[in-house]
């Protein structure tokens, strides 16, 4: 009884210590959001010399680019500091009133809910610049088909949103 005891330590010790096999992941997404900084800079540099002939439709566009960006940057921010405060090891050190106030406190539900908004937000930004792009000589290849098809893959997102929402708010009637 003693080794199997041992055994189960052991084996459950592995388990848990294999947490620490996601770190090189966040890791990984730090070098992601490097890499949208890097976007973010290129395009404002690309339309800054720009910026006194462009017209309001096309400053629209680049904003809304850069807004794009931006959360798809929040977004890699919240994913890594909730899943590893979630699932690898909590901050340890005191940033003071540094730190963000949802740190710490979104759970693996609210990381769900953080996303699939994060998620929606984008994909209404692109179907947004797409529809104003409608009519645009320089893209021809915007067609009503694909503007079906960007419409009906948003609205599926946003259908998921609501859906995950109600599922959550579900769970949380029956457990009280």
């Amino acid at each position: 009884m003693d080794r199997k005891s041992a055994a189960e330590d052991i084996l459950e010790r592995g388990l848990f210590a294999s947490r620490w096999l996601l770190a090189p992941m966040y890791l990984g997404l730090v070098v992601a959001l490097l890499m949208l900084v890097v976007i973010f800079f290129r395009e404002l540099a690309y339309y800054i010399p720009q910026m006194m002939t462009l017209s309001a439709e096309a400053v629209i566009l680049v904003a809304l680019t850069l807004i794009d960006l931006t959360l798809a940057a929040n977004l890699l921010l919240i994913v890594m500091f909730s899943g590893y405060e979630s699932f690898v090891s909590k901050f340890d050190f005191d940033v003071g009133d540094d730190r963000p106030g949802w740190m710490g406190k979104v759970d693996f539900g609210g990381l769900k809910m953080k996303l699939i908004a994060s998620i929606v937000a984008i994909s209404g930004i692109h179907l947004l610049k797409r529809f104003m792009e409608i009519g645009d000589p320089a893209k021809p290849e915007m067609d009503e088909r694909m503007l079906l098809w960007l419409t009906v893959i948003h609205m599926t997102f946003v259908v998921s949103g609501v859906l995950l929402a109600l599922m959550d708010w579900l769970q949380a009637r029956s457990s009280k």
